[in-house]
């Protein structure tokens, strides 16, 4: 690559990563081989957030630089198209000269922008049988970047993986990686709540096993899922590499969030603001400008990206974004961004809070449905599960932490000139005129998703409003 040309950018955008089951964070179960490897040859950072819940928010973050202020996207089912004043990379990297492509992100707010969509099968179900999400994405990936080698351009490639989403249907041998035993034993009643769980357990039952009682068996499906992609990503590694162009490639891992699995009683979603839907991986890799072996313990979140993608790239995109550049981070200028954060949650949960290193606050914007108190609060230094709620033991430090998340969205409202959409969401679930709920148990009564086909057609909808809206 001559000296004054732009690299190429790679950004792997997985859903429903969990950090804490990667090995290379931690995790006793070797799911992430090749992304351990992977991590080795660059940087690793420790404290990454995912701010705001879900994906179509954390991905407008990730995407843009920005955070909900600027973007006003925080709900799942957002109506409308990005702001216009809002660019994402796709948009940056293409004023650049970029050939830029998505691989399974068309129809989302912030996936405006790029040249080429390509979309791949990433939902099924039990009848249906195991599904290779990954390599169906491959299949897509692979040959573009044969095609775009032979330009005489950049490329920036995004790929959205869904592997760890559910339905979780890892093909052969990766099903039974994790598990040994009986998934059906009568005698193991772990499943039984969430089964009973009426607003999801149709759809968990259309691609769970007839008859499962081990939740266990579950997490292994997700665990191995994780182990399949991972698998799966090498081969796109392995692309890069014989076209002599890996080292020459800023690649970057990031999740949009994290995955509830069987804490909370949120039952193998992603919904809440607990960490282990917050916390999400990001690794970067890129030999001309990036340590190998380096793990960073600062903390930064998704807004972070964008900048620091770009400085990379030695692109200046003359945007003030919300983020920073994460290289002084990684060169020890600086120990870290903003330790203490605001957060969002607008999934099947209306909800906002505060994180600090030590405290998590969550406030309850209307009442949800798992009847979970108003007001939570969560030591994370003794508590680090979150599962002791110190909300009436210690009103002091909720009045404290209350004060600066109200005084964080008086300052970002008066710097964007635009109001805290978390409050202003209307019909955020989707049932149009009820508003927002009233209590737990109409909450509770009224949220419903039937299958992985009505899974399907839910972000399908939600794809067709910002569509025929931004028309």
């Amino acid at each position: 690559m001559a000296s004054n040309a732009k690299p190429n950018i790679v950004l792997f955008g997985i859903d429903s990563l969990h950090a804490d089951h990667m090995s290379c964070y931690g995790y006793e179960r070797l799911t992430s081989p090749y992304l351990d490897r992977f991590a080795s040859q660059g940087v690793l950072f420790e404290n990454t957030f995912s701010a705001h819940i879900p994906t179509t928010s954390a991905y407008a973050s990730m995407l843009t630089g920005m955070d909900v202020f600027s973007t006003q996207v925080v709900a799942l089912r957002h109506q409308g198209p990005l702001r216009p004043e809002v660019k994402t990379l796709a948009e940056i990297l293409r004023e650049e000269g970029y050939h830029t492509i998505c691989v399974g992100f068309d129809g989302n707010p912030s996936s405006r922008g790029f040249d080429e969509y390509l979309s791949y099968t990433a939902w099924g179900s039990w009848e249906e049988g195991r599904l290779p999400k990954a390599q169906l994405l491959n299949e897509q990936a692979i040959p573009a970047i044969d095609r775009m080698i032979a330009e005489d351009r950049p490329f920036f490639l995004f790929l959205r993986h869904m592997d760890p989403h559910a339905p979780y249907l890892p093909p052969e041998p990766y099903e039974r990686m994790f598990f040994h035993g009986d998934e059906c034993d009568p005698s193991n009643k772990s499943m039984e709540p969430v089964l009973a769980f009426k607003p999801f357990r149709d759809f968990l039952a259309s691609w769970l096993p007839p008859g499962i009682t081990d939740k266990d068996y579950v997490i292994a499906q997700y665990d191995g899922s994780i182990a399949y992609m991972d698998a799966a990503i090498q081969s796109i590694f392995t692309a890069l590499e014989e076209h002599g162009i890996f080292d020459e490639t800023i690649v970057a891992i990031n999740g949009d969030h994290g995955e509830t699995l069987y804490d909370h009683e949120c039952w193998f979603d992603h919904h809440g603001i607990y960490d282990n839907v917050l916390h999400v991986p990001l690794m970067l890799r890129y030999p001309p400008k990036l340590p190998a072996q380096r793990r960073v313990s600062g903390y930064n979140q998704h807004k972070d990206l964008v900048p620091t993608l770009l400085e990379l790239a030695g692109i200046d995109a003359g945007i003030d974004f919300d983020g920073r550049s994460l290289l002084p981070m990684v060169e020890s200028r600086v120990a870290s961004h903003e330790s203490e954060f605001y957060i969002t949650e607008c999934t099947w949960m209306r909800k906002h809070g505060w994180r600090t290193p030590q405290w998590k606050l969550m406030l309850a914007l209307e009442p949800d449905f798992h009847f979970k108190p108003p007001v939570e609060l969560y030591n994370l230094v003794e508590d680090p599960l979150e599962n002791c709620n110190l909300a009436d033991e210690l009103p002091g430090v909720v009045a404290a932490l209350t004060a600066r998340l109200e005084a964080w969205e008086s300052r970002r409202e008066a710097e964007t000139g635009l109001p805290n959409p978390i409050h202003h969401q209307g019909d955020w679930h989707g049932l149009k005129g009820v508003g927002p709920f009233t209590s737990s148990q109409q909450a509770y009564e009224s949220l419903y998703i039937g299958d992985a086909s009505a899974a399907r057609r839910l972000q399908a909808k939600s794809r067709e409003v910002e569509e025929n809206e931004s028309g």
